[in-house]
């Protein structure tokens, strides 16, 4: 089920690159494994998957020292600070830095693990309450000071889009963080760039990669429905 379900995505992502001019390559797909058991990182392993996004700590410390050690885990569910020294030495992307307060953790986390660790800024696009992430105004400030620091470097931003029926609606949002990251860009601040765009859940990924996602995180739509019934 995997396979054929990995087929359909990468269908589609093709679809949505063809349909607004831009190249496959510039798209990543990250597999969402929360709650899903190992044989099915495997599976998906198998068929070519090297970037698998997480929401626990916990959970991705135990998958990555179980699994093979090409894989790259990216955290996208929210962070606490003193989780962060448990996967500063391996994490490749931490998408949902939402405080200067975590960043400054991880800043201090990535000196002890000697690395530079890469992060995108989570935006609260729709202003939803039930959802982290900065407001978009705050976005500059937090750039700026987060810029400062050594062991950190932002490398986008990352979005969490309303929960809809139509993807349609979503479109808006997308487009929004887009134009913010252009902003963001066109400042040139030392230790900041804007080339990854992390937005776009199984329902609304193909919109997301039209509107400029530079990575899609999509579980349901390769693994399958959750036993909490949440889409991701």
């Amino acid at each position: 089920m995997i396979s054929e379900n990995l087929k359909d995505v990468e269908a589609n992502i093709c679809k949505a690159c063809e349909k607004s001019g831009r190249n496959r390559e510039e798209v990543t797909l990250i597999a969402v494994s929360k709650t899903k058991p190992n044989e099915d990182l495997i599976e998906a392993y198998n068929c070519g998957i090297r970037e698998f996004g997480e929401n626990k700590v916990q959970e991705m410390t135990g998958k990555s020292e179980a699994l093979p050690k090409d894989i790259h885990w990216h955290m996208i569910g929210h962070l606490q600070r003193n989780k962060v020294k448990y996967l500063a030495p391996y994490v490749s992307l931490i998408h949902s830095v939402d405080s200067i307060r975590l960043a400054e953790e991880i800043n201090k986390q990535a000196q002890k693990a000697s690395r530079v660790i890469p992060i995108l800024i989570e935006v609260n696009i729709a202003h939803e309450e039930s959802k982290f992430g900065i407001n978009e105004n705050e976005v500059y400030e937090m750039v700026n000071t987060i810029s400062k620091m050594p062991n950190v470097q932002i490398k986008g931003l990352m979005t969490i889009a309303p929960y809809v029926v139509d993807a349609e609606e979503n479109r808006s949002f997308f487009h929004k963080i887009k134009q913010l990251s252009v902003d963001i860009a066109s400042k040139n601040i030392d230790n900041v760039d804007m080339n990854i765009l992390s937005m776009g859940m199984t329902g609304d990924y193909m919109v997301a990669i039209e509107e400029g996602a530079t990575m899609v995180r999509v579980g349901t739509g390769i693994f399958g429905e959750r036993d909490y019934g949440k889409k991701e």
